[in-house]
């Protein structure tokens, strides 16, 4: 692979390898994206976290059983049980952060305590947590996508409820829309985007993949209607950059970079240039007044 532009950030997808990653990673940029929104309005990051490590024994059970088909079976039911077990958490007499703290540990634990069980331990557990992008199958493919949409369809038919949730909680119950049927809702959809995410950029990145887009659309826009376009957008970039910087490395400086962890570097660089774009429009703004 040579030094043109083209090269370094074209010609790597026409393999298929970096095709299906590219594929994957774009499906999770419109649910992440989408889905990260309203975490970002709702200040439900903690809570994501609690998501993310819930859904880790049943992807950590499933792949035991059942291999790679059976992660994503395993993943789905522990994303659902995971999800109603925080709602109720937060919205009982328990303090939100402690419910949450003891489903993420508690869940997170049983996880590693079923990947132990196995003979390659380390490798299945690294597997797990930090993905395995460019290994990724066709009928991973359709699967992530499933599961992708999935989420998007519980947060669009929901959408309107959701904002408006976010922004007035108290005109929001006044108005006839049951909270905890809203967060539930919210809850199941992020937690299947994290199953949608885990085999490509790995339980401990998908984080990332959720929280960091919707952070950054709120630094470049204030317009509610653009955040979401705009987290879909910056997440779908990072993932073709990333991919591209780690194929290049890779090839070019003999140079391995885990794929999942550069495109959540990706990402944070992206994060850190809103942030310096948001300064210096605050400046100008000071200057002019």
């Amino acid at each position: 692979m040579g030094t043109d532009p083209f090269d370094l950030l074209f010609a790597p997808f026409a393999l298929p390898f970096m095709g299906r990653a590219l594929a994957v990673m774009l499906v999770l940029a419109v649910a992440a994206g989408v889905v990260g929104v309203l975490v970002n309005l709702r200040g439900l990051e903690f809570t994501t976290d609690g998501l993310v490590h819930a859904v880790f024994p049943g992807i950590a059970i499933g792949f035991a059983l059942g291999g790679t088909p059976g992660l994503f079976v395993g993943a789905v039911v522990a994303a659902v049980v995971g999800a109603v077990l925080l709602t109720v958490a937060v919205r009982a007499a328990v303090a939100s952060d402690s419910g949450v703290a003891i489903v993420l540990t508690g869940m997170f634990s049983i996880g590693v305590l079923a990947v132990s069980r196995q003979s390659d331990y380390s490798g299945q557990l690294e597997s797990l947590l930090f993905g395995r992008i460019l290994t990724i199958t066709a009928g991973e493919v359709t699967q992530t996508l499933v599961i992708a949409v999935l989420a998007l369809a519980l947060v669009l038919a929901t959408l309107k409820e959701q904002v408006f949730r976010a922004f007035d909680p108290t005109g929001s119950a006044a108005a006839g829309y049951r909270p905890i049927v809203l967060d539930l809702v919210l809850n199941v959809a992020i937690a299947l985007v994290v199953v949608a995410a885990s085999s490509a950029v790995g339980n401990l990145l998908v984080l990332a993949v959720l929280i960091v887009p919707a952070a950054i659309a709120r630094l470049l826009t204030g317009r509610l209607i653009l955040l979401f376009p705009i987290a879909a957008a910056t997440a779908a970039l990072a993932a073709w950059l990333g991919l591209s910087a780690s194929f290049a490395a890779s090839v070019s400086t003999g140079v391995s970079l885990p794929s999942g962890a550069t495109v959540v570097a990706a990402l944070v660089v992206g994060y850190l240039i809103a942030l310096a774009l948001r300064a210096l429009r605050g400046r100008r703004g000071t200057v002019a007044a």
